[in-house]
């Protein structure tokens, strides 16, 4: 592994889509990356060219997830950034998905991002400073029909990491700061197979984001601490809007189905104009 002056960054989900982006972000703008993901050979490969340093962690794991936190505080310059990136998306009505799928989302998104603030937050506490990064999607700022349940996932986190603020600057925690970042449409695996899913309209209503771009303002954020920031800004505002007034969201959704159906088109159109298979 590298050594960085701005001190450990764990990524979590960072095998690939913009897991794997932010972490190349971060190694090109100084930090020392741990890179981590459910699959310990395809991170360990992922990890290779950003300087070899990566654990297998199933973010559900409370006790996995102290154990990587305290490898990152081990390293020079202590844990100065944890992002909570993994997740996964199931689309469609929130009765088509049973117990266990339902289970598995929140377990993921939410918890397992939980886990991940609380781990890194017990030692950023002891250190005096540090930085939990919890991306969260613009699902986490209004119900997206179709992506219930991910939605639900996702306000669960956007409450806990502002609560979890409020807690540390109520405990006098200056040097401590959690951020969520809620980004649009990214146009990674989570989507590639979500080209004629009803269920996924929601996702492709604004221009859809390269993981690169989103990287990037990860990387701003991680710099400057915000507690939630939007990506594009006016697709943020445009939610807040919506979600103010339940009544009118509900009368748009005949348009919301037309525009994000007219998305889908317009990508898969992209897609099939460019003979290059997808960046990952």
């Amino acid at each position: 592994m590298t050594i960085s002056g701005l001190g450990a960054a764990v990524v979590t989900g960072a095998v690939g889509g913009l897991g794997r982006a932010i972490a190349v972000a971060l190694h090109a703008d100084g930090w020392n990356v741990l890179l981590t993901d459910v699959d310990a050979d395809a991170v360990a490969t992922a990890a290779a060219p950003l300087g070899g340093w990566s654990r297998p962690l199933d973010v559900r794991d409370e006790s996995a997830c102290a154990d990587v936190a305290a490898e990152a505080a081990a390293a020079p310059g202590g844990l100065g950034l944890w992002v909570n990136n993994a997740g996964i998306l199931v689309t469609g009505p929130s009765w088509a998905h049973d117990a266990p799928t339902r289970r598995a989302v929140v377990e993921v998104n939410a918890l397992g991002a939980m886990n991940g603030t609380l781990a890194a937050v017990a030692v950023m506490r002891e250190q005096g400073r540090g930085h939990v990064l919890n991306v969260v999607s613009l699902a986490g700022l209004i119900a997206a029909p179709g992506e219930t349940v991910y939605a639900a996932s996702k306000h669960a986190l956007l409450a806990f990491s502002l609560g979890t603020l409020s807690d540390l600057r109520m405990a006098g925690v200056r040097g401590v700061h959690v951020s969520c970042l809620c980004p649009d449409g990214i146009w990674t695996p989570m989507l590639h197979d979500k080209l004629d899913d009803p269920g996924a309209l929601a996702s492709f209503t604004g221009s859809l984001l390269t993981p690169e771009r989103v990287a990037a303002r990860a990387v701003r954020l991680a710099r400057r601490p915000r507690p939630v920031v939007s990506l594009p800004r006016w697709r943020g505002a445009q939610v807040r809007l919506l979600d103010a007034f339940p009544r009118l969201a509900l009368a748009l959704t005949p348009v919301i189905r037309a525009t994000g159906r007219a998305g889908q088109r317009r990508q898969a159109r992209r897609v099939r104009g460019n003979p290059s298979p997808p960046r990952l």
